[in-house]
């Protein structure tokens, strides 16, 4: 008699038998009602989970399931404006819901809440009622500490969350006023009752080198300091590759393969090396791409691997690096640094003279770095310009060269299949010893760097390809098309200054890329190249390959940057898996706490036909966990990095109030434009209420304001000349005004024909000048027309009164 194999219930099932049921159920109970058997529980939990966090379950507070489709209720996350009102993230996609400010005191930004909707708000927009917290996003705050007649505050230096969480007595870690502390929340807000905590940690002073750094990662989230039982696991790993280390790999110690990277660079993940491979027409490239082998000192669920589970990358600030692995790994017995050994995984490539990869294999390795070289080097070297550098590196030019000329039929093989190529101008902050800006200078990319990133794409693409053949689950890097409204915006927007995208409804990556080769030259092409990069979707990471379409590649996936990037390092130990002729059995997200110290096998023999179909199941949801954490973390750390540069550049324009900037619009929003500063690569908010005593309506597809009496217009590439008004810390927030206000008879000149003849003259009109009613004028954000409403100081006295605390 053959036992029956039990199969894990799909999503319609589990929905379909709560529907019967005579009410709610418990997890336990959905379980006895489905005949799960008590050792696949866990598996059922995660599809429940999964099930909850696309929105078609909602468990209450005492765990019972709720159906979503019965409820008025919907689920989401709060995003939190600075000006007190918020909006519901729905879990299950659709319309924002707006929270107006007597909801947002019962929740923080980041909250998990379930929402009734109640009707809609003055402006049309559905409005909700908070009915339930059901996860607190913010365990701790940073912000500052404040006292006021004997009561003392944390003022969080999040301006979304617009709570001040209470210190009572004896709570407060002997912090003095004004200072930067870490606050922990005991007794969360409510409608009708303020936060209140203790402080656990004081940073110090708001104008302590490297604030901007502890404030960032606290006010994100960031994982900075690493754990007893990882350091501990890391301290015991041995300084130099042993003997036994080597069984079963390839001997390169003598191919001189070396690394290529920025200046700065401290953490060494790839080495490349190049020779010539056939002849006649079939010559092409034998291209070696060596890549750290964490995954032979990183065990799945070892306290270091959960470690770098939760960073997921490592966090790049100015002068200082968050890194995913202990150094000792990092910068150490991982980093492929000069003449040591090192264990590495390897792909090496056969590619032909048109660009083509004709072959490629994976194999465990043991190199020798012949050279740490830097791009500036390597491309003094290659364009003749260096002759110390090619008399120092003499025996390393002929690989250097070959490199070069694989680098160029891949780049030739790039344009032939149509993947997009921006040349974007990146800057570099250079700091000064007190972590202050000194410059912002452009950072040039030469054909050294375009080498390095061709061979890293094509190891990648060999990595995504070799997981697709073999029908092996993994994280694939996906970048989607655009969106059909980002697709008409962008028509529209081209069509304003006579381009036009081909490809109709669905373009191709070779659509972009005509487009992109048309833009070149012209003295807007860094902001088309924006704005055509806006209208295609974030790549993410997911085990359900889509393809990446700026590359134009039909597979991809990353795996040369395990040292500081978790999906690489997943990556390779599915490759490590399948070349013994395994599967790698990808342990949970989050195990139990008391599975600490549990390291299970990393593989299991079973091959995919003979694996359980409950198996692949759970395989491929906890993939895509993997993939919304990832995906997740890597924008966190790209937020922590944008907040630290808006920091420093807030500090180093506050010494230039009242100084004039020639800068570009780069941006257009219906309360005002943002501009970029040609000369110092910073960012800033030209107000509405600055450019004149008149309506202006804002259009979304053109991307510009027009003044609805004089018809003139402030659009994207626009020129613009302005002075630094005011320069705001706590919003990172930098203010410009127009250096010339138009007066009657440039308003005349300028709208001359607009409405069929010349505008009568401007009236006068109030215009904001606090904090409070610029604010006000930018939540109206989603309006047709924008005019700056009168301030309404007494009415608002609380904020103005904390902002002043604050400053003080």
């Amino acid at each position: 008699m053959t036992q029956k194999t039990w199969v894990l219930p799909t999503r319609e099932e589990i929905l379909g038998a709560l529907r019967e049921a005579d009410g709610p159920l418990t997890p336990q109970e959905l379980a006895l009602l489905l005949e799960v058997p008590a050792d696949q529980f866990d598996i059922l939990g995660k599809r429940l989970g999964a099930m909850e966090r696309d929105g078609q379950l909602m468990p209450n507070r005492k765990g019972v399931l709720l159906l979503a489709s019965k409820l008025d209720f919907v689920a989401g996350r709060i995003q939190g404006h600075r000006d007190g009102f918020g909006f519901l993230i729905p879990d299950a996609g659709g319309a924002d819901m707006f929270l107006p400010p007597r909801e947002m005191q019962k929740a923080m930004h980041g909250d998990r809440v379930l929402v009734k909707r109640v009707g809609f708000d003055s402006r049309g927009r559905p409005e909700g009622k908070i009915v339930e917290v059901t996860e607190r996003a913010h365990p701790k705050l940073v912000g500052r500490f404040l006292s006021e007649r004997g009561v003392t505050i944390v003022v969080p230096e999040d301006q979304r969350i617009k709570h001040d969480i209470l210190i009572p007595p004896g709570e407060s870690r002997h912090a003095q006023p004004g200072q930067v502390v870490t606050v922990e929340i005991t007794d969360p807000p409510s409608r009708h009752a303020a936060p209140i905590g203790r402080v656990v940690e004081v940073l110090g002073a708001i104008d302590d080198p490297g604030m901007e750094i502890e404030i960032a990662v606290r006010k994100f989230a960031v994982p900075h300091e690493f754990g007893e039982a990882a350091l501990e696991v890391a301290e015991k790993l041995p300084a130099t590759v042993r003997p036994a280390d080597l069984k079963g790999r390839v001997d390169l110690r003598d191919v001189p393969l070396v690394t290529i990277d920025g200046e700065d660079a401290r953490d060494f993940d790839d080495a490349v090396y190049c020779e010539p491979f056939g002849e006649g027409r079939g010559a092409g490239f034998r291209l070696i791409v060596a890549i750290a082998d964490v995954s032979h000192y990183v065990r799945p669920r070892d306290p270091i691997d959960r470690e770098a589970t939760l960073r997921s990358t490592s966090v790049y600030f100015p002068r200082r690096v968050i890194p995913m692995l202990p150094e000792k790994l990092s910068n150490g017995l991982c980093s492929l640094n000069p003449h040591v050994d090192r264990l590495v995984l390897v792909c090496d490539l056969i590619i032909n003279g048109r660009g083509q990869i004709k072959a490629y294999q994976f194999y465990e390795a043991v190199m020798h770095s012949a050279a740490r070289l830097t791009y500036e080097e390597v491309w003094g070297i290659l364009s003749g310009r260096d002759a110390l550098a090619i008399r120092n590196r003499a025996a390393l030019v002929p690989q250097l060269q070959h490199l070069h000329d694989a680098y160029r039929v891949l780049a030739k093989a790039r344009e032939g299949r149509g993947a997009m190529d921006f040349d974007t101008v990146e800057t570099k902050i250079v700091c000064d010893a007190a972590g202050r800006i000194e410059r912002i200078e452009p950072r040039t990319r030469n054909e050294a760097h375009r080498l390095i990133e061709e061979c890293m794409l094509a190891a990648n693409v060999c990595a995504g390809d070799f997981m697709k053949r073999s029908r092996h689950p993994g994280l694939y890097r996906v970048h989607e098309g655009p969106t059909v409204d980002r697709l008409r915006n962008l028509r529209e927007f081209l069509r304003s200054v006579a381009l036009s995208l081909g490809g109709g409804e669905d373009p191709t990556p070779r659509d972009y890329a005509v487009l992109a080769a048309q833009v070149k030259g012209r003295p807007d092409a860094q902001l088309l190249q924006t704005m055509m990069l806006r209208s295609m979707q974030q790549a993410v990471y997911s085990p359900h390959n889509a393809g990446h379409f700026g590359l134009a590649y039909e597979v991809y996936t990353h795996f040369t940057s395990p040292i500081r990037r978790y999906p690489d390092l997943l990556t390779h130990r599915v490759i490590k898996a399948l070349l013994l002729g395994e599967r790698f059995l990808v342990p949970p997200v989050r195990p139990p706490e008391d599975d600490f110290d549990a390291v299970p096998p990393a593989r299991s023999r079973a091959r995919p036909a003979e694996a359980t179909v409950a198996a692949v199941q759970a395989s491929i949801e906890t993939w895509e966990q993997y993939g919304i954490l990832c995906s997740a973390n890597e924008r966190r750390a790209d937020d922590a990095s944008r907040d630290v540069e808006a920091w420093l550049k807030c500090q180093f324009m506050r010494e230039r109030v009242g100084e004039q900037f020639a800068g570009r619009v780069t941006g257009v929003a219906p309360f005002g434009v943002f501009v970029t500063l040609d000369d110092l690569y910073v960012d800033g908010l030209v107000h509405v209420s600055e450019l004149g005593s008149e309506y202006f309506q804002y259009s979304e597809s053109a991307h510009e304001l027009r003044g609805e009496r004089t018809g003139r217009r402030f659009r994207l590439t626009d020129e613009l000349h302005v002075q630094v008004s005011r320069v705001d810390l706590e919003a990172r927030r930098i203010e410009f005004r127009p250096v010339q206000r138009l007066g009657y008879r440039e308003v005349v000149a300028a709208g001359a024909g607009a409405k069929g003849g010349a505008p009568t003259p401007p009236r006068k009109a109030a215009a904001p000048k606090t904090d409070e009613a610029r604010r006000a004028s930018e939540s109206r954000h989603e309006g047709r027309k924008t005019k700056p409403a009168p301030a309404e100081a007494q009415k608002r006295g609380g904020a103005a009164k904390r902002k002043r605390r604050r400053q003080g």
